[in-house]
This record gives structure tokens, sequence and C-alpha cells, in this order.
């Protein structure tokens, strides 16, 4: 047997990491300026995580749903806290897309109601719903394709209230800051008028920030750039530095019912104490005053190199359209400069790198830019 084979795969192997760079199996360093998918938060094998992770292993590392664990209820509590929503209840999953489908589904069971919004160029997930809320043809089965989700473009109020106004929607969802797509944002304005317009029409704001969350912006979720409060925020990515996790935080307007939702391995005891290492780390750290700081070092430092378009994003999620299609400017920067990067689609450079990242770092990446740029 082998793995299907769905991913395009570079021919590195990462065996070890340490903070913000990778080490190959052949003793290559790489710097990391892509996370894995922004999935690295405080950096690789950090001591606290490590220490926390191995002494939960050596006493449990998973029962079921079915009796206590007080690590989720301390999860709970310290993710209330760090993220400014401590009235807020927490439901525990495995990843961003099981994250979004529960989120879909308390909406629907809240309001009795079945379509649901989402925008132009989202991406919320790989599953059912999560896919079907997804504009992408390509990744979208006949199986997944539904007349329950409806499009809107990003950033057009207008094309919103049309929709909502019809009353057959339990939901709006959308991503704090769209990642997949390219780093497209939407505005702080349009973010307070969806929230109006939902609040208007009876319909739940779902905030996706299971990419654009995690104190990535610099902010702990980027929808508080805005200043608004969703009734749904759905995390992932940066949740427990590798360790697969979810959550959906949910609104006190939401009842629990026994059985409504529920998962086998969510909230395991191994996920809870690297979640909790993360939190830690945040604070002991001050992560996302670093996000916010080198976030805008990096953009004004990206502003010199020659070929790009457009700078987007906040803090510590950063993309860079380019002029030319930027496929050979990547590969120059992982294999001559031994640098990660990320891509959305042929134009663009996303930068995701872990929230430790500093400015010796920066100059780095940047440097190497200019060299690969001036190469072209």
């Amino acid at each position: 047997m082998f793995p299907f084979d769905v991913y395009p795969l570079w021919d590195i192997e990462p065996v070890r990491g340490e903070g913000c760079y990778l080490y190959d199996k052949n003793g290559v360093r790489y710097l990391d300026f892509y996370g894995g998918h922004a999935v690295i938060s405080v950096g690789h094998a950090h001591p606290r995580y490590v220490q926390r992770v191995t002494e939960q292993l050596g006493r449990l590392a998973f029962y079921s749903n079915a009796v206590q664990n007080s690590l989720q209820r301390q999860l709970a509590e310290r993710l209330g806290e760090a993220s400014g929503y401590p009235h807020f209840s927490l439901f525990l999953c495995n990843s961003g897309a099981e994250a979004n489908e529960n989120a879909l589904k308390l909406a629907s069971f809240d309001t009795g109601k079945k379509k649901v919004l989402a925008f132009g160029k989202a991406f919320h997930g790989r599953t059912s719903g999560a896919v079907a809320a997804t504009d992408n043809p390509k990744i979208v089965s006949p199986f997944n394709m539904t007349p329950n989700v409806e499009f809107a473009p990003l950033n057009d109020i207008g094309a919103v209230e049309a929709k909502l106004k019809t009353g057959e929607f339990c939901a709006a969802i959308i991503e704090g800051i769209q990642g997949v797509s390219g780093i497209l944002m939407p505005s702080d304005a349009f973010l307070r008028q969806l929230r109006a317009c939902c609040t208007e029409h009876g319909v739940r704001l779902i905030l996706d920030e299971i990419q654009s969350g995690y104190g990535r912006t610099g902010k702990f979720f980027a929808h508080q750039w805005a200043g608004v409060e969703p009734d749904i925020i759905t995390t992932a990515k940066g949740m427990a530095n590798g360790f697969p996790i979810g959550g959906v935080l949910i609104s006190p307007a939401f009842k629990a019912v026994h059985g409504m939702l529920g998962t086998t391995f969510g909230g395991n005891h191994l996920a809870c104490a690297a979640a909790l290492a993360v939190l830690e780390i945040f604070e002991e750290e001050r992560l996302l005053s670093n996000a916010a700081a080198t976030g805008a070092l990096l953009m004004g430092a990206l502003r010199s190199v020659a070929g790009v378009k457009e700078l987007r994003g906040r803090g510590l999620m950063v993309g860079m359209e380019m002029e030319k299609p930027m496929g050979a400017l990547r590969s120059k920067l992982l294999f001559e400069h031994k640098i990660f990067t990320g891509a959305a689609g042929a134009h663009v450079i996303r930068l995701l790198p872990p929230l430790c990242i500093g400015r010796p770092q920066v100059h780095e990446l940047v440097e190497a830019l200019r060299k690969a740029a001036e190469s072209e």
C-alpha cells in the first residue's frame, strides 16, 4: 500500500525543528516562513510545549467525553481570558473543518433555517458542509453541492442585504482574513455592516478564524480589529502548535442540549495539554505583541522588494502579490536560500511564520527575496 497521491510534494523531508527553523534529513537548515499552513504558532519543539505534552502522555493520553476532564475546563477558562470572550462557551473538536461543520449545525439548530451565506473566494474546509461553503468548484464534489449555500462578493453589503432580507438564512460565515485565496481582507467597515445586517435579519454570524486567529494578526482574532462580536467563532490551526485540535467559541445566546454536538477524539487530554501550553507561552513571551510589531516591520521591509504588485494582510499573515507568476521565485527561496514560504494561486506568496519570528529572520527573508527577484 502507498499514500494516496493527492499532494504535490517538494523533495525535502524535515526531521527536526527548533524555533523558527527546520532541519532536513541531511542536516540542512531552513527558515520557516510558512509554519506548516499557519499551524506553528509558538515555534518548533518549544521546551515548555514539549514538556507539557510529554508529561501528559506519561499520565493519560485519551479517554472519552463521557467522563470529567478538568483539562477541558482549564482550556476553556484560559482561552476565554486570552481571547476576550470569557462569556462564551467552548466546544472542542479535531480540525478547522470540523469546527465549521459544528458552527453551521449550531446556527441551523438555533434558527430552524437551512441556508448559509458565504463569500466569494472563501475557504472553510474539505468536509461536507465546510466544502459546500468553499468557493472553489475544483474541490467540491457533486455530493457536496447544495442549494443551501449561496455566495456574495466580499465587501459588498448591498449583496448581503439582498440575500439576508429573504429570511431564509440561518448563518453568514466569513473568514477574519481569507487565507487560501491570497490574504484577501474584509474591510473593518464591512464586518461592522455585516454584523448589523445579521442582527437585523436574525441570522447568526460565524467568524472563521481558523487561519487568521490565534494571535496571527496581532490581536487574538482578526475580527477584533473591527470591534465586532460574532455569534460563533471557529479556530484550529495555531491552537496547539501542530497537535490536531479545533474549537468552536459559542455565544451565551445558544442553549446547549445533550447530544446536539459530539466527537470521539475532540478535547482529548493530549490535545488540551498542547493547547494549554500554547496559551501559556503566548502570555509569557508576549507573542501577540510580537506578531503586531514584527508584522509591521515585515510589511515595511517587503515594500522594497522588486516585482511586488500589492501587499496585503495584518501582523504575521501577509500576502505578496507579484507582478509575474511567483513559482520560480518561490522555488529559488526554497532551494537556493533555504526558506519555506506558501502560495495562493499563481501570483501570491503567503507568509505565515511562527509568531516568535524576529527581526533577524525578517532581514534574512527580505535579503533572500531581493537576491532571488534580481536574478530572475
